[in-house]
């Protein structure tokens, strides 16, 4: 039985990966006008409108509906489907899929207990077990295993983005806010985390080279994804050769993802991110 990988539009993967995937938009909604997550609003007009955007943009999860459209479509020509969400702890993504697959008997829902690269990192692992001929509930079952060896780390330009979405408390976002620091934030158990603070660009970098040595560093069997939000990837350039040691030997090319409208409304322009497996 054929197996078709479906995600929401959160999981941000590279173009390859994509065009193996079906992706279920979230949306965006910038005061009266709604956007459809990539479909209907491209990243570099979606950190445009936001850098001139007065009041910040709010977002809406798929309705179960919108699951089940896709569902039925796609298991019209009998084949099974394993699907991925963003994280139940940062949105009712997870929860509308599961209504929608109450219906069907073939279709097999993974809360990836991450976000953007952290679930492209597991989307693409989901991808290559179908193309390896791996069944959807055998599929499932592997992801819901290795999504726990998943590390998200990030550092932000601020903290404002995610206190305005209500995404963490007043005083987490009051604790990085001052003195111009810069928030390197995780996924912890699907919830974000403040891991630690930095003076500055240069001095953030290397809290995140410290905080994926602290994890037992990066297992290159596995998928590997760098990330960042905006319309300028210098700062992630930087990153990258801040941390040469980290990738040189191991990878020939770094997987790079622009991070998407909905995920980018929280986080604000200006972060990045490397979402990786851990070493077992």
């Amino acid at each position: 039985m054929k197996v078709k990988i479906i995600i929401d539009s959160t999981a941000n993967i590279t173009d390859n990966v994509r065009s193996k995937c079906v992706v279920v938009p979230l949306s965006v909604h910038f005061g009266a006008e709604e956007f459809i997550d990539g479909v209907t609003i491209s990243n570099d007009k979606f950190y445009e409108k936001l850098k001139n955007c007065k009041e910040l943009p709010t977002t809406s999860q798929p309705t179960p509906q919108a699951f089940m459209d896709v569902f039925n479509r796609e298991t019209a020509d009998g084949s099974a489907l394993v699907v991925l969400t963003i994280s139940s702890k940062l949105s009712g993504t997870y929860q509308s899929a599961n209504i929608a697959a109450a219906e069907f008997d073939n279709v097999f829902i993974v809360d990836t207990k991450s976000v953007a690269i952290g679930a492209g990192i597991l989307a693409e692992m989901a991808v290559k077990l179908a193309e390896d001929g791996i069944s959807a509930q055998e599929i499932a079952a592997v992801l819901k295993r290795e999504r726990e060896n998943i590390r998200l780390v990030a550092l932000l330009d601020t903290l404002e983005y995610l206190k305005k979405g209500g995404r963490i408390s007043k005083a987490v976002a009051l604790a990085g806010g001052l003195l111009s620091i810069k928030p390197v934030l995780c996924l912890e158990d699907g919830e974000i985390r403040m891991l630690g603070k930095a003076r500055g660009s240069k001095q953030g970098n290397n809290l995140l080279v410290e905080e994926i040595e602290k994890y037992g560093g990066v297992d290159f069997s596995k998928p590997l994804l760098l990330g960042y939000s905006g319309n300028d990837d210098s700062l992630l350039k930087t990153y990258i050769d801040d941390s040469e040691n980290l990738w040189k030997g191991n990878v020939s090319d770094l997987s790079i993802s622009t991070i998407g409208s909905v995920v980018g409304t929280h986080v604000g322009p200006g972060a990045i991110a490397v979402a990786f497996f851990k070493n077992a």
